[in-house]
């Protein structure tokens, strides 16, 4: 019961703050972790439960993604799903010794990305002739990376965005969410079939995920977007610490 409640209070918070400004894999994977399960099972479970945000999200920007050209969508689509398909199989291959040590670097270089976001959408609009517009030289790595380990991936694929040369924040936003819930849907099949999900820790969480999703915007408004990111910025640097530690 206390690792149920642990989980689904995880999920509620990794709900509200991907819905604020991202970063709910710092609270949900470690709580998995810590409520026993090992840390591929764990990653894997805390990808499918974001799952059902990504789906909200995407029909929320439904209107957004419609003005994006279809085949556009497909062939990025498509992408993805090979990206995802390859970073999903990666993890299962990965024992959980070998994986654990990738934890705390992975945490890190997401906190970072996280933390230094913005910067580096700006540099990306600013050198948006440096890649091939929409080539699959640079999505289906990202999508890789989405697959093995899901943190930081709304915030990469909003640089790869704007590196592409997209400027309409709502429907580069739009484009992520559909984006993210393709790539967690093929890896969702591929763990289940691997039999790398834990079930109902990932139900709980979904429900934890949904109900933060829902509140998330209505705390948006009330806390400073400054504290929100100190905040997310001071949890993974701090679950970063922990892993580090755990590897001692």
């Amino acid at each position: 019961m206390t690792d149920s409640l642990i989980i689904l209070g995880a999920g509620f918070l990794g709900g509200v703050l991907n819905a604020v400004a991202g970063g709910g894999t710092f609270i949900t994977f470690p709580a998995l972790v810590a409520s026993g399960i090992p840390v591929v099972t764990a990653n894997a479970t805390s990808t499918v439960a974001a799952l059902p945000g990504y789906l909200s999200a995407a029909i929320g920007f439904r209107h957004e993604i419609a003005q994006v050209d279809r085949r556009l969508i497909l062939r990025l689509t498509l992408q993805t799903l090979l990206g995802g398909v390859i970073g999903s199989a990666l993890l299962l291959v990965s024992s959980n010794q070998a994986f654990a040590v990738l934890v705390p670097f992975l945490l890190l270089a997401a906190t970072a990305i996280f933390l230094w976001g913005g910067k580096v959408r700006q540099w990306a609009g600013e050198h948006r002739n440096a890649v091939v517009p929409f080539g699959a030289g640079t999505m289906i790595p990202v999508a890789i990376y989405g697959g093995y380990f899901n943190g930081g991936l709304g915030i990469i694929l909003l640089a790869l965005f704007a590196l592409w040369g997209m400027t309409d924040l709502n429907s580069m936003n739009g484009l992520k969410s559909w984006l993210s819930f393709a790539l967690s849907l093929i890896a969702l099949w591929i763990f289940a079939v691997g039999g790398q999900i834990a079930w109902v820790p990932a139900a709980i969480m979904s429900i934890g995920t949904i109900l933060g999703g829902l509140i998330g915007p209505h705390l948006a408004r009330r806390i400073p977007i400054r504290v929100m990111r100190a905040l997310i910025a001071a949890v993974g640097f701090g679950m970063t610490a922990l892993f580090f530690w755990r590897l001692l």
